[in-house]
This record gives C-alpha cells, structure tokens and sequence, in this order.
C-alpha cells in the first residue's frame, strides 16, 4: 500500500493520512458509500469507514480466502504481526492481506496489524466458526469452578483465580496438551469435539450448568466439561473455546484457505452456433420490443391502483406477441427499463410508449439492440420474479416497484465475467456458477442470489448477450464498456437487411432476411406473421388489409408500395382482396351515442337486426340507415368484425376517425434508474480526495483545539463533523479505548483531554477524564473532534 509518509500510525485516521492519493481514490471506489458527502479530512474518512454499515457493505464485498482472513484476525490478538496471521491460516495471506488495508478494513505494518474493531463486532461471536475465548465464557464463574477445572488437569493454581484461568487457557491451548488429554478421553469424547470444531463452537446439553469433576464424571459430555474441553454457556448450551478450537485445529486458527475458487462444469462451442444463435436472439428480442410498443401504442395497457401491469393486459401481451408469461414479462420489463414504455400520467393512467420509443425504431436492429442491452445489463429489475408471491402471499405483477434487487446487477456482471474468462465458444452451467458467486461473495449467498444466476444466463441468452450459452462477440462488447465494438459485432452477425419481399398468389409474402425498419413496419401493419425463420412468411386478409386502411392507408397506397418492395408483381388475388376490402371499409360506420351505426345500405341494418349474433349490441332502428346501440363503439367494432364486416370509427364530424400508429405516447420521460446501486466514479473519488487533503492541510495549519487540560500533551485534534465525532465516541465506548477530545468550554475557548467514554445518551457524554481521574458528563455539541488515544 503506497503512502506519503514512512511514521507509523497510531490509528486508522493516521494511516489513512498516510496513503497517496492513488490509495485513497481506490479505498472510495471500493467502498463508495465513503465518497458521499466528501469527507473532510482524515479522521472523518476514518470514522465513516469504523461504521457498523459501512462496515458491513466493505466485508459483504469479499471474497471467501480474503473474508477468511479478516475472521482469522478477528480470532487473534488486537494485534497480529503478518507473520503470524499467516501461520495462523497455514497459508501466505499477502494477497488478502492488501486487500483488507486498501479497503480500510485493516491498518498498521506488517509487523502490527489490526483489524478494526466494528469488523470483529460484525464478524459476530464466533469468527473462523471458533468459540469464545475461555476467559469471555469462565471468567464470570466462580472462584470454586476454575479451582476446580484446574485441579483435574493438574494444573497449579497460580494465586488468583484470573491468572489460574489464563494458566488453564493457555494449557488447553497447546495442540500437544490437548492430544494427550484426548487420549485418556472415554469413547464418544472426541466425537463430540469434532463435531463442533466442523459444525459450529455451540451445541445442545441437558443441565450444562451442573457442578462436574473428573473423578464423577460418568458421560463424555461431563468428562469434557469437567476438563474444560467444553464449557457450560447457558442451562442447556455448551460451547468449544477458542483455545481449545485452535488446539484441535493444532494451533492454526483456519483450518484450511480457501484460495482456490470451485471449478466451473464447461462446453465449448463451435463458433458458427454462438454467433448464429447470438444473432438471431438479439434480433428476436428486438422484434418484441418494438411490437409491444406497437401494440400499446394502438391501445394503451392499464395500471394497477398499487402500481404495476394488470394480468389481464401481460396476458394480452402473451397472446399479441405469441410468446409464454415469462419471456412477455421479460419483453414488458426490458421496454419499461430502456425507457421505451412508461406510464402516461393522464387521470386515467396507462402505459404507452414514450417520444423516445420513436427515435429508437428509426435505428437499425443492432443500435436497438445496444439500447436494450446496455439498460439491462445495469438494472436492478428482475423479470424473473413477476408471478412470485410475497410475504403476503399476493403475486408480483410486472412493472411493479417490488422488482429492484439491489445484488442483480452485481450476480448479472460476476456470470457474465465468469464467461468472459472462458474460451471463447465456451459455456458454463447454472450450479457451477452459483457455487462460483457464493465463493466469490460469501456473505451474499442464499436461494436469491442462486435463482439471480439462473435468471441471468436466462435473461442473457434470450437478450442474445450469450449464445449456445457461451458468450457472444456483442456480449464481449457490451460487459466491456465498448458499446460502439458490441454494435458491430452484432452488424456482421446479422444478415444484411432487405427491402423486397416476394409476393405470392396465396396471399402470403416471403421476406428473404430482415427487412429494413420502414418495410418491416409497413408490411407488419397490412400482414400477419405466418412464420418466422430464415424467412418470414407474411399473410394477408381482409383483418390485415382492414388494419392499414383503418391507419390511413387507401388502397392504391398500399398496392403501390407492394409493387415497389416486391421482386414479383402483385397478383391478382392479392390485387382484388385489397380493392375489394377498400370498397367495403367503412360503408358501416359506428359513432358514440351510447354508440350508433350508420349505412348507406338498410339492408345491411337489416340483416344486423335480424342476426342473433348481434343481440349483445341490444340494437334498435332510428332512421332507415342508422341503428343505435347501448354497447361502446368499441364492442360494436369488434362484433361487426367478428361478423365479417368491415366498419370503420367515425368522429363527432362524421369523418372516418384514422387510428394512425404511434398516436398514443406519453410526455416525455426519464428511463428507471438502478436502485441502490450508486458507484463513485474516478472523478468522484478524485474529488473528494482533494476536499480530504484540504481539510487535512487546514487542520495542520491551525494546530491542535487548545493546550490540553492541566498541561497534558497530546496530539492535535482536527475538527470534524458531529456524525463523525459520535461514531468514534461510540466505537470507543464499546471497546473502553481512551480517545482524546476537543471540548469547547462555556466561554469559548477549545480544549483537549484525555477521557474514556462510557455511555452516551440524550445528548450527553459519560467519560472517564484520566486529567481528573474522575468521571465527567460532556454535552455532545460542545464536542468538536475526538482522535484515538490507542490503536482502535
């Protein structure tokens, strides 16, 4: 770790004033929670970094072996030489050990490490699944008990009944000590041992606190507790003490390092199949984007009251899109996070596309496609969980706000950078991966992070991220940050686009490769999708061709611009069908009343009276050409249809009401961002570096708060900001360390003393003032910057 100065710190805030700027901008982008707001100065870095939350995200980010060593020293001294952590771990602990100090986790030379202390209360009580030290678990026990236990070890008592415990720990300690002792053990004794020495320090026992001694003992249990080799911790728990822990362990405190990650189960690929099966994946996921925002475009979706996508309209875009729940779920998601789709804000709010929905339809599939997958590879949305029940037991529907994880980026990037590292063409299954994740983040294991792997590799082969399961070229771009290298790989995975289609006298229209956007949209408008492949398979009807002329299309515009994208001429079947449709297309027309219907020929109003089909519209006769109806003109619409007709809206004007795509958007809006995923960039960190080495300059500059109380020396005590004040005063408190304080007396005037705080409440602190030797009460806003007397 590179520093600025060659003293030896006396506390974190000394060696954080110590490190270069490099150091200091690596530490806030590894913790970025420490960026924001900048600190000023060093002992405030050093206090946010001492924080039961901060502390906790900096250890959640380890690995196994490096989260291994921050327990082993938990397990140790306060102050461990290099040396001997790593004999401790039976194993060279350098590389975990810089780890530790670049994130502020631990501080001081190689030849006095610490840990900080809140790492040691967020480790818990039993680090490196060894129990509590004897003396923590005896020393509270009476006089008799120790007396006792170390008679029937032979041991000598050593005056007190402190310095016999330490004499009996120490003992039991010695890996050779505990061997001989377990030798003489009765069947069963050391079975017992190993079991919480693997398992875990506490175990279960009936009457643990009974009075026991060797010569009575008549179990393995009670011969064990009356040799110390387990100790009584409650009425019905027992536990292993970390002496004895690390003398079966034969001194070591870790019984192995796990420096190796789990290997991954692998297949390759031949190339061909990734890159084919990449390509057509990211063009496919295109597709269902811009058709959902086609289709809700035309007809906007609902809104949950509680937020979210009614079932109803997911179904609906199921059956529009021709695609199952989940992959629906996923299309709705990944249009809503890119931005493309979003709630309207209208009194009777829907979702609909967005003005930027229309900018990126103009753009080739391979820039849609980098939109789509950049928002994606970010978001804290999970598609994965819309249909799972909560705690309530009430399904998440799609686009809920209950659908951030805050760890699916992170699973999503660590997969991705797992098959980065493979050979190209190469695959990993899901179990090895999420064994892989949870060496890599130990502390974030669980069934959510495992069903985040799966969702992931599912999520990126569908995206075309990957392909055959193996990484693709785009996807290499994409986790890369070179989104300009991911477009052009996926622009020479692709087919190049056309603009002619063949038109056939069955009605059907074979498109050779991807259309063009502006063709693709036009022939989507007037044509179904019979099939889809390495050709699609269009199909016209009198719905399809009634579906362009409702958008504004007359016939000879949409006979014209089929001449001009086909490579055949237009047959005549097809000719006559649109001809045909147009001639019929709105000699029907229905308006609001309740609804009415209009024709220039009765005997259509006729027949429709007559039709039982149409009892539903509860139609009645108002004039020879117009009918009324109690049903909205939409059902009357779609009845109509349904009967083979081709009616088309009509506005209060009588104009033929033109259903035109891309009518329905909402105001501009924002795309999601990512919850809870805030990283500090370079320039961030470099920032706040410089208002840290501000605030250090300054502090330096004016000198220590005062001349300290009754002529102690002491060192300078920067100001700082309350917060960071408290959490020292805090941290101090609970490991009874004595900290020096700038105090501003009632008549202004800064001084510095030596105290030891006790408690603080209300406001107030309770010290211990070594300058009196008594115990003082200060007030909390007269406290203006605390510096650790001792190592922390």
């Amino acid at each position: 770790m590179p520093t600025r100065r060659g003293t030896t710190p006396r506390s974190l805030a000394d060696d954080l004033r110590a490190r270069d700027d490099d150091a200091l901008v690596a530490l806030l982008r590894a913790r970025p929670d420490l960026a924001t707001p900048p600190p000023s100065g060093s002992a405030t870095l050093a206090a946010r970094a001492t924080t039961r939350i901060s502390v906790q995200r900096a250890l959640d980010a380890l690995d196994t072996p490096t989260l291994q060593v921050a327990e082993a020293l938990a397990a140790l001294d306060t102050t461990t030489s290099r040396t001997a952590l790593a004999t401790a771990c039976g194993a060279r602990v350098d590389a975990q050990l810089e780890t530790l100090r670049e994130r502020a986790l631990v501080w001081g030379p190689d030849r006095a490490v610490h840990l900080v202390r809140t790492a040691v209360d967020v480790l818990g009580p039993h680090p490196a699944r060894l129990g509590p030290p004897m003396v923590d678990v005896l020393g509270t026990g009476s006089p008799a008990r120790v007396a006792g236990l170390a008679d029937d070890l032979g041991l000598p008592h050593r005056g007190d009944p402190a310095a016999t415990l330490a004499h009996v720990a120490a003992h039991l300690a010695d890996p050779d000590a505990t061997a001989a002792l377990l030798e003489r053990a009765p069947e069963g004794a050391s079975a017992v041992l190993r079991r919480l020495a693997d398992d875990g320090p506490v175990g279960s026992v009936q009457d643990a606190e009974r009075e026991v001694r060797a010569a009575t003992a008549t179990s393995p249990v009670g011969w064990l507790l009356a040799h110390g080799l387990i100790v009584a911790a409650g009425p019905g728990r027992v536990v292993l003490p970390r002496e004895v822990g690390r003398g079966l362990r034969r001194g070591r405190v870790l019984t192995h390092l796990d420096v190796d990650p789990p290997p991954l189960a692998t297949r390759a690929h031949p190339d061909r199949l990734v890159t084919g099966t990449a390509a057509g994946a990211a063009a496919d996921a295109v597709r269902l984007v811009g058709e959902l925002a086609e289709l809700w475009g035309r007809s906007p979706a609902g809104v949950l009251r509680s937020g979210g996508l009614p079932v109803r309209d997911l179904k609906r875009v199921g059956d529009a899109l021709d695609v199952d729940p989940v992959v629906a779920a996923r299309v709705v998601e990944l249009a809503h996070l890119s931005g493309l789709v979003a709630e309207d804000g209208a009194a009777d709010t829907a979702f609909a596309p967005t003005p930027a929905y229309d900018a990126w339809a103009a753009g080739d599939v391979a820039t849609r496609w980098s939109t789509l997958a950049s928002a994606w590879l970010v978001t804290t949305r999970v598609p994965g969980l819309v249909g799972a029940r909560d705690s309530r037991d009430a399904a998440h529907p799609a686009l809920s706000r209950d659908l951030d994880r805050t760890a699916a980026p992170a699973v999503r990037r660590a997969v991705l950078d797992e098959l980065a590292a493979l050979e190209p063409g190469t695959s990993a299954d899901a179990e090895s991966l999420a064994a892989r994740w949870d060496w890599r983040f130990p502390r974030r294991t669980g069934r959510l992070a495992r069903s985040l792997v799966g969702w992931a590799l599912a999520e990126a082969a569908w995206l075309g991220v990957t392909g055959a399961g193996a990484l693709s070229e785009p996807g290499r771009g994409l986790i890369a940050g070179d989104v300009d290298a991911a477009r052009a790989a996926l622009v020479a995975a692709l087919p190049e686009p056309v603009e002619q289609v063949l038109l056939q006298a069955d009605l059907t229209a074979v498109a050779p490769g991807p259309l063009v956007p502006h063709v693709a949209a036009e022939m989507a408008l007037a044509a179904d999708v019979d099939s889809r492949g390495g050709a699609t398979v269009y199909r016209f009807s009198p719905g399809s061709v009634r579906r362009a002329l409702d958008a504004g299309r007359t016939a000879e515009e949409l006979l014209s611009f089929l001449a001009e994208h086909s490579r055949t001429p237009v047959p005549q079947p097809l000719d006559y069908l649109v001809n045909d449709t147009a001639r019929r297309h709105g000699r029907t027309r229905v308006g609001a009343a309740a609804s009415y219907l209009r024709t220039e020929d009765p005997t259509v109003l006729g027949e429709l009276l007559a039709d039982p089909r149409t009892a539903v519209l509860r139609l009645r006769r108002l004039a020879p050409t117009v009918l009324a109806s109690q049903a909205d003109p939409t059902t009357v619409l779609d009845v109509l249809r349904d009967l083979g007709l081709a009616p088309a809206a009509e506005g209060p004007d009588g104009d033929v009401l033109v259903h035109r795509a891309g009518s329905q958007r909402t105001p501009v809006r924002r795309a999601p961002r990512p919850v809870g995923t805030d990283a500090a960039t370079v320039d961030v960190a470099e920032a706040a570096v410089r208002v840290l080495r501000a605030a250090d300059r300054s502090t330096e500059g004016r000198g220590g708060l005062g001349d300290g109380a009754d002529g102690a020396d002491g060192p300078s005590v920067p100001a700082m900001d309350p917060a960071a004040s408290l959490a020292l005063l805090r941290e101090a408190a609970a490991g009874r360390a004595r900290v020096w304080v700038g105090v501003v007396d009632p008549g202004g005037r800064a001084r510095r003393r030596l105290v030891e705080p006790l408690g603080i409440e209300g406001g107030r602190i309770s010290v211990y003032d070594h300058s009196v030797d008594e115990v003082r009460t200060l007030s909390v806003h007269r406290v203006v910057g605390v510096v650790a007397a001792e190592a922390l």
